[in-house]
Order: structure tokens, then C-alpha cells, then sequence
């Protein structure tokens, strides 16, 4: 025993030793990087030409680094984009894009919706296989209404913390809003863009983002937004929260998602039509399953048995399961219990996707469907990159992020060392405070039927409160998942959809 002990004790000495070296290490690296001088920003240039909705276009890509400068003027961030403009002498709108994560580059919105050229996956949810994957133009991407910045945050894609900056200094919710708006600022400074109408569209987190980047500009910046896109709305994330077992709002915003998965495999009956199937859903979670939830114990046996059976009819769940579960369906156990007998898992970012699992019997999937087109998005990324804009670089794209980002990220809106009581990310006041000081300011949200991360109605929830007015909401709903352009009907009606709405939001009213 004396001598395990003594062992013991050793290795605590040499990991303490370890980890003070280790963090010396870091200590003299972060010396180092803001000692040293800061070279010139990186940046490639090209020139490309294309038809996008019938009109012949010129246009530059310049994919390259912005540099956030502190009070001193001294660089603190290097945030790489992806910038294509059209060669023109007006003042074009400019839209500014960026997925979520938070820890996600562009590479989504880039190569499967918005940009230029685009990644092909099979449409109708079946795995892409492995390379070589076809990457094709894409005419209908809204280049001919709107100059597109692609922008990768700190920690993601080629942007990196520099200079006097470190990486922390970025990675958190309202850290994050902030050097956003700061790149949007100089963006438009260094391009001289100010008078263009100018519009943020962000996917997922990157919603939580925009709502936040907006107020900063309005409030930092006296710059007003022309409109904002939401694709697969996360405002509010207490209605995108199944895993909490006391989150009752999370049993009502995911029953029409569950519905139009159970739909959409056949697992519910189908004599109505669908929309009809999904507003019916909407209304039994609203008004039959949320008082209910709101009894508890105090819910009648025959109450509860109608409220087992309408559950069983929207969402192809056993009464059994049901009754087990106590009413309170966990979206993310839904994925993996819908198609069980089969041996069979539904996606979470797209629940059209299907995953023979080894586990049968594990209570959620152990992995996401969906997942499977990652590898295609990042080879089309990096091939595309290289290839046709010149991007030769050994700087790493970090795609995947930063591995730190996620255990460093803070969520507290608080400052540093200020006292906070936890709650659900909530940037939908935001994004209502903009809405008010700003009565030209529109919103469009595009939403996935089948979306198990960010549910459509949970959207709808969110927006439809917070003192936010009905006439300041466009809502579209796709046949896809949380990136609903994987569906190829779906990109394009989106597409459409973000066009018409540029289009309207960028007229000047004389």
C-alpha cells in the first residue's frame, strides 16, 4: 500500500509538473505571438465570369483576411471571407453569411446553398458515397441581386486570434456579436460600401448571431440593417431543447417535426393532405398537450388516454412508449424509436436520413444521420478553393474548429466576473429591439419540415412573441432538414425566396 501511495504520489507530481510546463508552453506561445510584428493581411484575388438567373455577370472573388484592430489600432483577430462582387458602378446590396455552431466555417451556405458553385448530394437523403464528388455551377444562387461576404469566425476556417488578441477574447455570445459587427464595419470602410443596402443571413447558431449583430450595429455602430435571413431559426433555445427533462416548452414545439417525420416514413396515417396533417399538429400541441403538461398529476385517466392516443396519431409512437415516456416525447429519443423495430435510426439535422445502428436498444442514436454529407462539404470546400480561386495556403481550414472552442465558449451575456442567473440562450429581444428602431428592417425565416435540431414551430413560437410584430416575420417552409438545400427543390425554392425578399428590402423609398 505504502509503495502504491508513493507511486500515487509521483505521478501527481509529474502531471502537476506537466501541467504547469504545459501552460508555461502557452504562456510563452501567446508572448511570442504579440511580440512578434503582424504581417500584412492574406488574400487571394480571381476574376470569374457567369449567367445567375439569366444575366451575364463579371465578378471577384477576393477570399481573404480582415483585421479587427483594438482601442490602440493594434491587430487583434485575422477573420477570413470568402467576398464576391459583382463588377458594377452602383451601390449593390451586400448580404454577409455565416453558419453556426457556434465552431462552424461557411463551407455549408457556401458550397450547398448560396455560392457560386455548388456541392451535389443525393436529393432524396441518400448517403453521397465518397470521392470524386461533383461539384457544379449554380445559375441560381442570388449573385445577380447581391454581392455575398462568406465569413468564418475565430477559430474556424483560416481565421485566427493575432497580434494582441487571443482566441478567447472571441469565443462567446456576446464576444462573438461583437467582432462580427466589427468585421462588418470594416468590410465596409475598406470597400467602400456604406450606402449599400446591407443584409445578414445566418443558418442555425448563425441566427443567433445575426439577431445579436444587428443590435451592436444599430447601437455601436448607427448602422441600420435592410433585412435579415434566418435559415433554421435558433433565437430562443428553450424551444430547441428536448434533453431537458423539465423543458415542458420542448414537448410542445417538436410535435409537428415529429409529425412530419412520422409522416414522411410512413409511420402515421396519411388520409389527410400534409399541410393539413401539420397545422392539425400544431393545434393538439398548443391547445390539447400544453394544458395538459400544465396539469401534471391532476390530468384525468381519461383525459389522458384521448391525449395517448392523439400523440400515437401524430407521431406514429406506440401508446405503450406513450404512457411510458408520460406524455413528454424527448425529440432526440424520437430519432431512435420511430423506426426500432427496424433496427433503424432517423437524423437529427434531417430526419429523412436513416442509420443502421449496432446499438437496438440504446435509448437516442449514437450518431446523426445526417452527418453522413459532412465529408462531401469539406472536399468540395477545399478542392474548389484551391482549383478556382487560387486559395494556396498551408495555413490549416479549420473545418471542423478550433478543438478548444467548444469547452472555452461563454454563453453568460453578463461580463466577466458579473453575477448571472443561467437561462436559455435568448437573443430574440435583440432582435425585437432592432425591429423597433428600425421600422423598415424585415425578417425572413426558412425553415425544414424535418429539421430535429431547430424545429420549425419553434420558430414560429419564438418570433410570435418577444413584442415582435406579425408584419415584420416572412416565414417559408421546406421539404428538407436543417440544411434544407440538401433537398434539391428546396435550395432552389430558398434561393427564390432570399431573392424576392433582397429584392423588396433593398428598394429605396424616396
Amino acid at each position: 500500500m505504502t509503495s502504491y501511495l508513493v507511486c500515487l504520489a509521483l505521478l501527481f507530481s509529474l502531471s502537476q509538473s506537466s501541467s504547469v510546463s504545459a501552460q508555461e508552453a502557452d504562456h510563452a506561445a501567446e508572448q511570442e505571438q504579440t511580440e512578434q510584428p503582424v504581417p500584412e493581411p492574406t488574400r487571394f484575388s480571381s476574376q470569374h465570369k457567369g449567367t445567375f438567373n439569366g444575366e451575364r455577370l463579371n465578378y471577384t472573388v477576393d477570399a481573404g483576411e480582415t483585421y479587427l484592430r483594438n482601442a490602440e489600432g493594434e491587430p487583434t483577430a485575422a477573420i477570413f471571407s470568402f467576398d464576391y462582387v459583382v463588377d458594377s458602378k452602383q451601390q449593390r446590396p451586400v448580404t454577409f453569411i455565416w453558419n453556426g455552431g457556434p465552431g462552424s466555417s461557411s463551407t455549408w451556405l457556401h458550397m450547398g446553398a448560396y455560392g457560386p458553385k455548388r456541392i451535389v448530394v443525393p436529393s432524396d437523403a441518400e448517403h453521397p458515397g465518397v470521392a470524386p464528388y461533383t461539384i457544379k455551377d449554380a445559375p441560381e444562387t442570388i449573385l445577380d441581386v447581391t454581392d455575398m461576404v462568406f465569413v468564418d469566425p475565430v477559430g474556424t476556417g483560416f481565421s485566427r486570434a493575432i497580434g494582441k488578441g487571443k482566441k478567447e477574447d472571441f469565443w462567446g455570445l456576446t464576444e462573438d456579436a461583437n467582432s462580427m459587427a466589427a468585421l462588418i464595419a470594416a468590410w465596409l470602410t475598406e470597400n467602400n460600401r456604406w450606402n449599400s443596402p446591407l443584409f445578414l443571413l445566418g443558418e442555425s447558431f448563425g441566427t443567433t448571431r445575426a439577431a445579436a449583430v444587428a443590435k451592436v450595429l444599430r447601437e455601436d455602430y448607427v448602422i441600420n440593417v435592410n433585412g435579415i435571413v434566418f435559415v433554421s431559426q435558433a433565437l430562443d433555445y428553450q424551444g430547441s431543447t428536448p434533453y431537458v427533462d423539465d423543458n415542458i416548452i420542448s414537448y410542445i414545439t417538436y410535435i409537428p417535426t415529429m409529425a412530419a417525420t412520422a409522416w414522411y416514413h410512413g409511420k402515421v396515417e396519411q388520409s389527410d393532405d400534409f399541410e393539413t396533417f401539420i397545422q392539425e399538429s400544431r393545434e393538439f400541441a398548443t391547445q390539447e398537450l400544453l394544458p395538459a403538461l400544465f396539469q401534471g398529476n391532476l390530468l384525468s385517466d381519461d383525459r389522458r388516454a384521448e391525449l395517448v392516443s392523439e400523440l400515437q396519431r401524430f407521431t406514429g409512437l406506440s401508446k405503450e412508449y406513450i404512457e411510458r415516456v408520460d406524455l413528454r416525447i424527448n425529440a432526440f429519443r424520437f430519432a431512435k424509436e420511430l423506426k426500432r423495430e427496424e433496427g433503424i435510426a432517423v437524423g437529427l439535422l434531417d430526419s429523412r436520413y436513416t442509420l443502421d445502428e449496432r446499438d437496438d436498444v440504446a435509448p437516442r442514436p449514437g450518431e446523426d444521420a445526417a452527418g453522413a454529407i459532412s465529408p462531401a462539404y469539406k472536399a468540395s470546400l477545399m478542392h474548389y478553393m484551391r482549383n478556382d480561386l487560387g486559395v494556396d495556403w498551408n495555413r490549416p481550414y479549420l473545418n471542423p474548429a478550433d478543438p478548444e472552442l467548444s469547452g472555452k465558449w461563454r454563453w453568460s451575456p453578463r461580463p466577466k466576473g458579473s453575477s448571472w442567473e443561467p437561462h436559455y440562450v435568448n437573443t430574440a429581444p435583440d432582435l425585437a429591439a432592432v425591429l423597433r428602431s428600425n421600422p423598415s428592417l424585415k425578417v425572413m425565416v426558412g425553415s425544414g419540415y424535418y429539421d430535429l435540431i431547430t424545429p420549425f414551430f419553434d420558430a414560429e413560437y419564438t418570433l410570435n412573441r418577444h413584442g415582435i410584430a406579425a408584419d415584420d416575420i416572412i416565414y417559408h417552409y421546406y421539404h428538407g432538414g436543417h440544411m434544407m438545400y440538401v433537398h434539391e427543390p428546396a435550395r432552389k425554392a430558398l434561393l427564390e425566396d432570399t431573392r424576392d425578399f433582397i429584392k423588396v428590402q433593398s428598394q429605396r423609398v424616396d
